[in-house]
């Protein structure tokens, strides 16, 4: 039984990651629906807000052979650095909420939270190093103590493992 104890080690984390993928619930940017261009008489830094999160919406889904974390982050680079800008209007935060991954087949950068009430636009922030993304805000069922979930670009971009279970800043525009 002893040398199957090196093979167990490697199955375990597919098994996690397969777990929280059936925990997590549909919608959000599954639902098919794409953000418009905005109008000529929004302002520049609006206009760039609108187009970092059209860009994020735009990530691809992961094919259905995906195995690793890479594999599932189906952003590109220009995806990534869009949602590590900092943000171009005012905030409000929302409270800090238990992060951990959800839906690894939802691509794109978002957050599905107890603390918000209906979808938006905000961004998240690890207070352990300051990263932060812009993200979709989705709501979430339950207390908002609760805990939350987050893509996995999202986790990876503000410097977060996945198999964590970090404390984030919820902030919404």
């Amino acid at each position: 039984m002893i040398p199957a104890l090196p093979r167990l080690s490697l199955i375990l984390p597919l098994i996690s990651v397969a777990a929280l993928a059936a925990c997590t619930q549909g919608g959000g940017l599954m639902s098919g629906k794409r953000e418009e261009q905005p109008p000529a008489s929004q302002s520049a830094s609006a206009a760039s807000e609108a187009v970092v999160v059209a860009t994020a919406a735009a990530a691809p889904i992961p094919r259905a052979s995906a195995k690793t974390a890479a594999q599932f982050d189906t952003t590109t680079t220009a995806q990534k650095a869009a949602a590590a800008a900092p943000p171009a209007s005012a905030e409000k935060k929302l409270g800090l909420t238990v992060a951990s991954l959800g839906d690894p087949t939802q691509p794109g950068f978002w957050i599905k939270t107890p603390l918000v009430k209906s979808a938006g636009k905000g961004r998240i922030v690890n207070p352990a190093n300051g990263k932060s993304a812009k993200v979709d805000l989705q709501p979430l069922a339950g207390p908002a103590s609760s805990g939350s979930q987050v893509s996995l670009p999202a986790l990876q971009l503000i410097g977060i493992s996945l198999t964590d279970l970090p404390s984030v800043e919820v902030y919404q525009n």
